[in-house]
């Protein structure tokens, strides 16, 4: 991954805020409330030529309300585990605090590159306050005020100077599969399984997930990245700021993505919500595999799946090529064969047939089933290609485009379908003037 900086600190000294400035996005949630960032979040951050990445961290707290705070703690230890160098945040308003102090004694102790960071100097007074700081035994301070970014240009200059290598490292193009779906259906549980660790905070509670989390995944042949979102929920119930702005990454992540994994709670089934979520992956035109999870939860007999399995394709119709696969992430059962099928669809998505094979099975379907005739006039299709976009589309010239209906080109999708796999992926077809 090249450099690596973390952002660390205790709640609400501006983490979120300077992430977003170095990285000059606004990926990270910020709100004057504290805890709001929970997982690690990376992004890019180029600086004199050189491109690093930055890690935003949740606040780093011992013995508070929030429920997720262990979790937390988990999180900032493993991103302070990673790094090249630290950005140990602080507050210039409040001074040295409990919280401060614990973190400066966790970072003395890693034998990692500090640069302490204080935060909201907006004047002139609060640069001499900052010098408190070093009250905590660590070397560099540089004063900035992370929302106007005033500070921030000598702190990056030292930054790249104390990082191990001055090489970019070049940017992957690998696809992307997005984990989407309700709140608490197992997204977050199910990236942990595939990985292998406790990457993203898992609790019983829904909507424990809020920025759109990246993770590489290279086992096994495969290389992707997972994208672990928070959970769509209907709008009139998202009654937040915060959830509100969870909801937009999490389609965000949808628009970026080459395949979306939608993941259903097999106890609950298809609801509108998911019928909701399936049409915006639609509208988008990406891939789709269906998830149903915590199939151990099911009583089952002989017909269970593939009942289950017409119910939801009704419930998805019309476009009901996609594979659907069954899974229980506690017990792990068919967690590989999810990414081996988002892979499949992937490569679906990414097909390109020949002309001369398309015409040469086309053609004769087209003569053998031409389209309708409308007011005494006769289409004729003379020539078919497909066309150069990201998901498969595909022109059929003809001297009439504007009388081919609806239902002739859902006929001609579904031949397409049978003679090619495109299990997965929506088809579009254009009519072209000869």
């Amino acid at each position: 991954m090249g450099n690596i900086a973390a952002i660390v600190g205790r709640p609400n000294v501006g983490k979120s805020t300077l992430f977003n400035r170095l990285t000059e996005t606004r990926t990270a949630i910020v709100n004057e409330e504290s805890g709001v960032t929970r997982d690690r979040i990376y992004g890019k951050c180029v600086w004199n030529g050189l491109e690093f990445s930055v890690v935003d961290t949740g606040g780093y707290a011992v013995g508070s309300d929030d429920i997720f705070e262990e979790e937390i703690r988990k999180q900032v230890l493993i991103a302070i585990d990673e790094a090249d160098v630290i950005l140990f945040m602080l507050d210039v308003t409040t001074g040295i605090t409990d919280y401060d102090e614990m973190v400066a004694d966790i970072l003395r102790r890693s034998n990692k590159k500090v640069l302490m960071v204080a935060n909201k100097v907006d004047n002139a007074d609060r640069i001499t306050e900052a010098s408190y700081f070093y009250a905590l035994g660590l070397e560099e301070l540089f004063t900035v005020s992370s929302i106007n970014g005033s500070g921030t240009g000598e702190l990056l200059d030292r930054l790249i100077e104390v990082f191990p290598s001055t090489e970019n490292v070049e940017e992957l193009d690998i696809p992307r599969f997005a984990i989407v779906g309700r709140p608490n259906a197992g997204k977050s549980s199910i990236v942990n399984a595939f990985i292998g660790e406790d990457r993203n905070i898992v609790t019983p509670i829904s909507g424990t997930t809020r920025d759109s989390i990246y993770t590489r995944y290279n086992k096994y042949g495969h290389d992707f990245y997972l994208v672990d979102t928070a959970g769509v929920r209907k709008k009139s119930k998202v009654n937040e700021d915060l959830e509100f702005y969870s909801v937009m990454r999490a389609i965000r992540a949808i628009e970026n993505s080459d395949v979306c994994l939608l993941m259903i709670d097999a106890t609950r089934g298809v609801e509108s919500q998911d019928q909701k979520i399936f049409q915006l992956i639609q509208r988008n035109k990406k891939g789709v595999v269906i998830l149903i999870n915590k199939w151990d939860l099911i009583e089952k007999d002989t017909m269970t799946m593939k009942r289950y399995e017409d119910e939801v394709r009704s419930k998805f119709a019309p476009f009901v090529d996609f594979p659907i696969i069954f899974t229980s992430v506690l017990t792990k059962q068919r967690i590989h064969k999810a990414l081996e099928m988002a892979v499949t669809v992937y490569e679906n998505k990414t097909r390109k047939i020949p002309t001369s094979k398309l015409n040469e099975a086309m053609q004769q379907i087209v003569h053998d089933n031409p389209p309708p005739s409308t007011k005494g006039k006769y289409i004729k299709i003379k020539y078919i290609m497909q066309l150069p976009t990201n998901t498969p589309a595909f022109a059929f010239f003809c001297n009439l485009p504007q009388y081919v209906r609806e239902p002739y080109k859902r006929f001609l999708e579904n031949k397409l379908r049978k003679m090619w796999d495109f299990s997965g992926v929506p088809i579009q077809i254009f009519m072209r003037k000869k």
